[in-house]
């Protein structure tokens, strides 16, 4: 008999794995970092790498949606991929070259589409 998940359906187990993993990195950041207001102008500017694959418009092809996105939850993600306490060879290589600044800025920016 064949089992078929839906792709929600993995987005809900995705979710429930690694959140308790996001917490806890999430409370090793240190605050300074969190409390960076980035230049939504800037993160523009810089969001050309991300908008290749994440879409100015949303999730395609089973790509996160980051448009809209919480600054925070942004943040948290990028550091988690630069400190390679999240596993993604492209993310955490893109993420390794970013600034704490150029990341507050991405968040900045994507926070503001819809």
């Amino acid at each position: 008999m064949e089992r078929r998940c839906s792709r929600r359906g993995l987005t809900i187990i995705a979710i429930t794995v690694a959140l308790p993993v996001y917490m806890a990195f999430a409370e090793e950041l240190p605050p300074e970092i969190l409390a960076i207001k980035g230049d939504v102008a800037w993160g523009e500017y810089l969001s050309g790498e991300c908008v290749t694959c994440h879409s100015a418009q949303g999730a395609e092809g089973g790509i996160p949606r980051i448009a809209g996105r919480d600054t925070e939850d942004i943040v948290v993600a990028m550091h988690a991929y630069k400190q390679n306490q999240r596993v993604h060879p492209i993310m955490q290589m893109l993420a390794g070259r970013l600034s704490t600044e150029e990341i507050a800025a991405l968040a900045a920016y994507f926070n503001t589409l819809d």
